[in-house]
């Protein structure tokens, strides 16, 4: 009788053991983890500085565009002359960018297609509007007409999440900054895979605000890290008191 309760108290003690076990194994494994995404956003802002570091240069040729690498071209500056296409302009809501200084909190991009000597049309974000600036004739100094000189980054169209709000082309409004997308609705033709996001020259008037792309990415993993790591140590802590607990009631029993 006594073997048969010491095995019914080591099992009564399995089922906590192996829970608490296993929270410690996923606290950890998350704490990794987050030391992992800490060195994968410091990679990554190195490459965005490299990058938006170089000097601009001329876009790549039409006929290669749809061979561009996104991974090896995003962030790179480019120069070139384009006309802008007001009339097709597009809004893209945003709740403000960890790239771009002037851009702290909501407003609308402005996407505007810009035609090319040679026909071929780059969309462009021209830079942010805030609320109730959305009609270009509350900017109207900002409607450049003629050919310009622009400056600014090459990018690719942002991945819409599953809690994106659908888009609205009935009113001219997107929430993912995806140019092919707004040149499916629109009936842009000839549009680049990347849209090229204008650094200078600055708007007339003001608006669209143009600013420059600098890297800015939060990088609080180390913090979250030692969170986890902490949470772990604790949940061990208190598992080991209550294991010892849990050994002298039985040893007294």
């Amino acid at each position: 009788m006594i073997a048969l309760s010491g095995r019914r108290r080591a099992r009564g003690l399995f089922g906590p053991s192996a829970l608490a076990l296993a929270a410690i194994a996923v606290l950890i494994g998350l704490g990794v983890w987050q030391l992992e995404r800490k060195a994968w956003k410091e990679g990554l802002t190195e490459t965005l500085e490299q990058r938006l570091s170089a000097d601009a240069t001329g876009l790549p040729p039409a006929d290669t565009w749809r061979d561009l690498d996104p991974d090896k071209n995003e962030f790179r500056p480019v120069r070139f002359s384009a006309e802008f296409q007001h009339d097709q302009e597009a809004l893209a809501f945003t709740a403000g960018s960890t790239l771009r200084a002037d851009a702290p909190g909501p407003g609308y991009w402005v996407f505007t297609p810009a035609r090319l000597s040679d026909g071929s049309v780059v969309v462009v974000n021209r830079g942010l509007v805030p609320e109730g600036r959305q009609n270009p004739a509350a900017r109207a100094e900002g409607q450049v007409s003629g050919r310009r000189e622009i400056e600014g980054v090459m990018r690719w169209p942002e991945t819409r999440s599953v809690f994106t709000p659908a888009d609205d082309p009935q009113r001219n409004l997107w929430f993912v900054r995806d140019h092919q997308a707004m040149a499916a609705a629109k009936g842009w033709r000839m549009v680049a895979p990347f849209y090229v996001e204008q650094e200078a020259p600055p708007s007339p008037g003001g608006l669209p605000s143009v600013g420059k792309v600098r890297p800015n990415l939060p990088n609080n993993h180390l913090q979250y890290a030692f969170t986890w790591f902490a949470l772990a140590g604790a949940l061990a802590v208190i598992f080991g008191i209550w294991l010892r607990a849990r050994r002298h009631e039985n040893a007294a029993a």
